[in-house]
């Protein structure tokens, strides 16, 4: 690519990371406060700049601490992220998700505890137990769907924090507010749709790869060629077994 005459800090022919909601195309252009320049470590290797970032922003809004029960609901390539920067950041983590695969990964992403999403009251009984009845401090919630945010909210300690950080697309939400105001939880929709927050958590995931502090390269599990774009979103949609993150390449 080329960068114009009065941009400064990158140059024609580096690698970057950009954020300019054209994911897709085979051409763009993006303002120079959206770019993102890779270091050579990371040659050859992916850089999906926008959910790493995101990942860093939801877990900087999470504000969580060394000593906290954490639960994740939901481990996919979000989660698993989540999973892994709350158990380098010294939180006791219990994954919840549904899949044996996702269950695993969690495992060795940092989580001390693994939990299947398979019958609500069994999960909501078994954190209860791990916490003594004070359940979690912190409760992400990773799916965007209602079943599972209904589940989180059951889990936040009093004076907690619900942390949603799925992606809710399909219609209106209906939440418990009475367990919410008797709790005093606070709620965080940890989306941001300012670019120079994007471009922050980009760089935070650039220092956590490069430092040895985040490991994403085993969540991407699926590649296709730009022309197998149909094949991708549909694996994404259909989620076939072992599916955690596609990677559509050049």
């Amino acid at each position: 690519g080329a960068s114009g005459t009065r941009v400064r800090g990158v140059s024609e022919g580096d690698r970057i990371a950009a954020i300019s909601y054209r994911a897709y195309a085979e051409y763009d252009v993006a303002g120079a406060d959206a770019v993102v320049k890779l270091p050579a470590t990371l040659a050859g290797q992916p850089f999906p700049g926008e959910a790493l970032g995101c990942a860093m922003n939801i877990f900087a809004r999470s504000r969580i601490e060394a000593g906290q029960t954490v639960a994740v609901v939901g481990a996919g390539f979000l989660g698993s992220l989540l999973i892994r920067l709350a158990s380098d950041a010294g939180a006791r983590v219990l994954a919840i998700s549904r899949s044996r695969h996702s269950l695993d990964l969690a495992a060795r992403m940092g989580a001390t505890e693994v939990l299947p999403m398979d019958d609500f009251a069994r999960v909501v009984e078994r954190v209860s137990n791990l916490t003594h009845g004070n359940w979690c401090e912190r409760v992400i919630e990773a799916t965007g769907k209602q079943e599972p945010l209904d589940l989180a909210a059951d889990l936040v300690a009093t004076r907690g924090v619900l942390v949603i950080a799925g992606y809710h697309q399909d219609g209106p939400r209906r939440v418990n507010l009475q367990l919410w105001n008797y709790r005093g939880i606070d709620v965080v929709n940890a989306h941001e749709r300012e670019i120079g927050v994007y471009v922050r958590g980009v760089e935070a995931a650039l220092d956590a790869i490069t430092s040895g502090r985040l490991d994403p390269f085993p969540l991407y599990t699926h590649r296709y060629s730009l022309e197998g774009l149909g094949a991708a979103l549909d694996a994404t949609a259909e989620r076939p077994a072992g599916f955690v993150k596609a990677l559509v390449l050049p």
